[in-house]
């Protein structure tokens, strides 16, 4: 989960242009959840952004994923969506469905769907969603405050599992095999991250920067090949 960090047009477009990645504060399967201290470290750091990259930013929104079930939002986003965009009415909610097998090819599908909470009637406690059209501009290149997010990633999930951790192991009148027990869940947790995220993070970032070098070879013969052809006309 985290933060979109962006811009909005005169014509009300948010360009979403970076994230930031946050430490869920609650790990329940069927919900996230955003501090105010989160918030506003977030601003700070999209007027931080802003200043480094010359460009206006600041938060337009909020993503998290769906593992395993459908990219719609839970009645439990909507409501937060709508506590959301009762501080900014252009506040907008994305949400990623992963490892999602589809039952008949066996393919795992990603989906992705952006949205806003609609009130119905005239009660306080019911909304709907609303599909906002989502556009991707594709990219060959990787943005820095991107780049350090993704690099970030491990971090969070890393301090996630030992606070949860830390929460148990001060617990008092703990026999000595529960905190052996809890000890090894903690140990095998991380060695999933390893496994998991660092492995596949390590191949994608080798994979870029092979493919970067390529490409400057290829602009390095193609300006050698200019240089020639100015030489050869003057």
């Amino acid at each position: 989960m985290g933060l979109l960090l962006g811009e909005i047009d005169e014509k009300k477009v948010s360009h979403i242009s970076a994230v930031i990645m946050l430490r869920r504060s609650d790990k329940q399967a069927d919900r996230v959840e955003i501090s105010p201290e989160q918030l506003s470290a977030a601003s700070i750091k999209a007027e931080e952004l802003a200043l480094e990259l010359q460009r206006p930013l600041r938060v337009l929104g909020w993503y998290h994923s769906h593992p395993h079930i459908t990219v719609w939002p839970s009645h439990v986003d909507v409501r937060t969506q709508a506590m959301y965009q009762m501080m900014d009415p252009g506040f907008i909610g994305v949400i990623f469905s992963v490892f999602n097998e589809d039952k008949a090819t066996k393919q795992n599908k990603i989906q992705v769907t952006c949205f806003q909470s609609r009130k119905i009637g005239l009660s306080d406690n019911q909304y709907e969603r609303i599909e906002i059209p989502l556009h991707i501009v594709p990219s060959t290149s990787i943005g820095q405050a991107c780049l350090e997010s993704l690099v970030e990633l491990p971090r969070i999930f890393s301090q996630e599992e030992e606070e949860a951790y830390q929460s148990l192991a001060r617990k008092p009148n703990m026999d000595l095999i529960t905190k052996l027990h809890n000890a090894s869940v903690y140990s095998r947790s991380l060695s999933v991250i390893m496994e998991v995220l660092m492995g596949p993070l390590m191949q994608i970032l080798e994979t870029r920067h092979e493919r970067n070098l390529l490409r400057i070879q290829e602009l390095t013969h193609r300006r050698k090949q200019l240089q020639n052809q100015i030489g050869e006309n003057s």
